[in-house]
């Protein structure tokens, strides 16, 4: 599993110093992101070399606990499902072993310059499917 470290900063906070809701999506995406990056395949190399972005099609998400300022997180990233255009993710936010967010996030594999639907790059589509695991 796929895990990337993130600081809680005052920018992530409210004002009483507890992660804002929408903050979450960020760090997730992030982490995707990455994910991404470790199996060789930046953004931009997806866009300019493959011809491929893609986009959330659906997320679920279950909020647990509050993260709070300076709190020292892990975001992590299991591929549950690669699909020809399509894959779906298991993430979680954890401090210290507590899971704090659960989510499940589709995103649908997209032609970079129309944003229209399009099988994922068969390279990528190995590597990926490589990575996916059951539960």
């Amino acid at each position: 599993m796929f895990s990337l470290p993130l600081r809680i900063y005052w920018e992530d906070t409210d004002a009483g110093g507890v992660v804002y809701h929408a903050r979450y999506l960020g760090f997730l995406e992030r982490a995707r992101s990455e994910w991404m990056r470790a199996l060789g395949y930046g953004q931009d190399a997806l866009r300019r070399e493959l011809d491929v972005v893609f986009a959330v099609r659906s997320m679920q998400l279950d909020f647990r606990k509050p993260a709070r300022l300076d709190d020292a997180l892990h975001v992590t990233v299991r591929l549950r499902e690669c699909r020809r255009a399509s894959a779906v993710f298991v993430q979680q936010v954890v401090r210290d072993g507590d899971v704090l967010l659960e989510a499940t996030v589709r995103v649908a594999a997209l032609d970079a310059a129309e944003f229209r639907p399009r099988p994922v790059p068969a390279p990528l589509y190995d590597a990926m499917k490589a990575q996916e695991s059951a539960g």
